[in-house]
């Protein structure tokens, strides 16, 4: 595997580190990450086609750009891969295209399951998505387990629209999904939050999906409202300091979910995943030396399986913790390049939602506030 990084800041492309043996007419995959304005700009896809002629070029909104243990706002971050001894196939669908989420995931999945699968990872459409029910999709038609990662495309703090595409200038609900095939290619995960749980452990009561209306039969706004203090005057952004840790039924794994939106006249919250009614949560609140351990830890995981150094990294951490962190954000990242190793090459972003199974054979799901690491190397 060789990588070449680009990297496009302050209207002008800079080589951000090359493989002197990098061949781009080669090159089979292409992943750049940017703001929704830069990446939109239809200048920037004819560029990169005319760079990596036989590649598949894909698009991904952010909010923030990771190259390496740097995170910057604004830019654009290309990473170029080319495989030596393993392949690639992608597909592709818009949302409006499937009755819901989950079908979507299906359509995907179907796509690319052929002989040699070694991992998938999905870049998806972070506004118009339910991402609970499209892993869920994915995970319907996956019995071999195979490793499925990714994250939902951001928007900085706006929660407005994200943007994503293949092959062309991106637009606004795409999903697409990258199938990895190969013997001699070794694909690792790992994700974790660091956050802190305080408060009574509570029920959900009613809720709709990804729209909450009770816990413990009490209005779930007015009771959230309760422990935001001073906060509660900067709704619905300060909701990403605060998220929920959610404990499905019959689980013992704690998935964490952020807050997207919030309706004061029906009195309802919309997070970014599903929580089925009976299960339970708790509030969590930042803990800043855990959510850079958290890095650490969510990096040790990717390399677990490895003898030596991981090749490629992508990073997906979501815009909770980059809010969070704020000046110490390059520490996660520092954090977790130390357990990678220097010649590691990494990129990623910020997003609205991390994708990962749990550990190396659990099925995947959808997480929030999380780092999540998914490591390519060519044996």
């Amino acid at each position: 595997m060789r990588v070449n990084q680009l990297h496009f800041a302050n209207n002008r492309w800079t080589d951000y580190a090359t493989h002197p043996a990098f061949d781009a007419a080669k090159c089979r995959l292409v992943l750049a990450f940017g703001s929704p304005d830069l990446i939109a700009d239809p200048e920037v896809y004819p560029y990169l086609r005319s760079l990596f002629p036989a590649a598949e070029i894909i698009f991904s909104s952010t909010s923030g750009e990771i190259i390496d243990d740097n995170v910057f706002d604004d830019t654009i971050a290309v990473t170029a891969i080319e495989f030596e001894r393993s392949n690639i196939t992608s597909a592709s669908t818009h949302v409006s295209k499937h009755e819901n989420s989950f079908e979507a995931g299906v359509h995907l999945m179907q796509q690319l399951d052929k002989d040699g699968l070694k991992a998938v990872f999905i870049i998806s459409d972070g506004t118009y998505i339910n991402g609970s029910e499209l892993v869920a999709g994915f995970n319907s038609i996956n019995p071999s387990q195979v490793p499925v990662t990714g994250g939902l495309a951001g928007d900085a703090d706006r929660f407005k629209s994200t943007f994503t595409g293949i092959n062309s200038v991106p637009t606004e609900g795409n999903v697409i999904a990258i199938g990895f095939y190969g013997d001699s290619l070794t694909v690792a995960h790992g994700s974790c939050g660091g956050w802190d749980e305080f408060g009574p452990e509570r029920t959900i009561t009613k809720a709709d999906k990804n729209v909450l209306y009770e816990i413990d039969g009490k209005n779930a706004l007015d009771l959230y409202k309760q422990y935001l203090g001073d906060y509660v005057n900067e709704l619905p952004g300060s909701a990403l300091l605060f998220p929920l840790s959610l404990k499905i039924n019959g689980s013992e794994e704690n998935l964490v979910r952020t807050i997207l939106t919030i309706d004061e006249d029906e009195k309802t919250m919309t997070f970014a995943g599903n929580l089925p009614e009976g299960s339970k949560v708790r509030l969590m609140k930042a803990n800043f030396d855990k959510l850079i351990r958290a890095s650490s830890e969510a990096a040790a995981g990717a390399v677990a399986d490895f003898s030596g150094q991981a090749e490629l990294a992508i990073m997906v951490s979501c815009v909770g913790r980059k809010l969070v962190l704020n000046d110490l954000t390059d520490e996660e990242l520092t954090a977790a390049k130390e357990i990678l190793g220097a010649n590691t090459s990494i990129t990623g972003f910020y997003s609205y939602g991390e994708l990962s199974p749990f550990n190396q054979h659990s099925k995947c799901e959808l997480h929030n506030q999380t780092m999540t690491i998914t490591t390519f190397t060519e044996q």
